[in-house]
């Protein structure tokens, strides 16, 4: 794929969708908003879509950045997004999840797992809220290791390993996930507090030590079944994750 000089016409119409947000390693560029309508239970819901892409040069002259991505495949990368409904900058209070992508649930609708779940149902709290975001977290596959080290690990849970037992027999932490630049372009899009949704204490933290406004927290339990109970309960006995009152997973 070779590089090309971006046409001025094509230019005007993306640079005031293009914002430079600094990061501890270079540089953010976040495109957006863009109308993104979405089947959410049989209901067509119009959210606004953002995604970013991490980038070592830091500079405002976005055609320069825009030239240069021509001749890059990023397909062959990780980029996040995030989805934005209400008026997410200014309203009081607002819901947030912190999504990290699960090829497998969010995708094949796999039951392995309660992801597919927490991404619709967060999506549809966020709706009904009237105001709130649901960043994708693409880097995240897996807690951190990547779906072809997934895939290896759900051989090992295949045969009597638990999720933790199963990235770290691979030479992984059970967790290596960073929050770090979700945080930037969600202080990028608002400052007022947030609520965040979740079960786990990390995010909760992760947000609170980056100063972030945190409102309080949403639990999100749900989906369980014979393929996913260990799973779950799992994530309570060796990941901290926090149980909601009266819907453990044992039930």
């Amino acid at each position: 794929m070779g590089q090309m000089k971006l046409e001025s016409k094509v230019f005007s119409v993306l640079k005031d969708k293009i914002q430079l947000i600094h990061s501890k390693e270079g540089a953010i560029y976040l495109v957006g908003p863009i109308q993104l309508p979405v089947n959410l239970y049989g209901e067509t819901v119009v959210f606004k879509w953002y995604c970013w892409l991490n980038y070592d040069e830091v500079t405002e002259d976005y055609e320069r950045i825009i030239d240069n991505l021509a001749s890059s495949n990023l397909a062959e990368y990780q980029q996040s997004s995030v989805l934005v409904y209400g008026d997410f900058e200014n309203d009081d209070d607002a819901l947030i999840r912190m999504h990290s992508i699960c090829h497998t649930g969010d995708i094949f609708g796999s039951k392995r797992c309660d992801c597919g779940f927490q991404l619709k149902e967060s999506m549809k709290k966020i709706k009904d809220h009237g105001t709130g975001a649901l960043f994708y977290l693409a880097n995240h596959e897996g807690r951190g290791i990547g779906l072809f080290s997934k895939a290896m690990a759900y051989v090992l849970q295949e045969n009597g390993y638990d999720t933790v037992e199963a990235n770290e027999s691979l030479g992984f932490d059970n967790d290596t996930r960073n929050y770090d630049d979700a945080i930037a372009v969600l202080k990028n899009l608002r400052t007022k507090p947030v609520t965040l949704i979740t079960n786990n204490p990390t995010k909760l933290e992760a947000l609170r030590n980056s100063g972030m406004l945190v409102a309080g927290r949403t639990p999100l339990w749900g989906d369980v079944s014979e393929y996913n109970k260990k799973y779950l309960e799992t994530k309570i006995t060796k990941s901290g994750h926090i149980e909601a009152e009266g819907t453990c997973p044992n039930d």
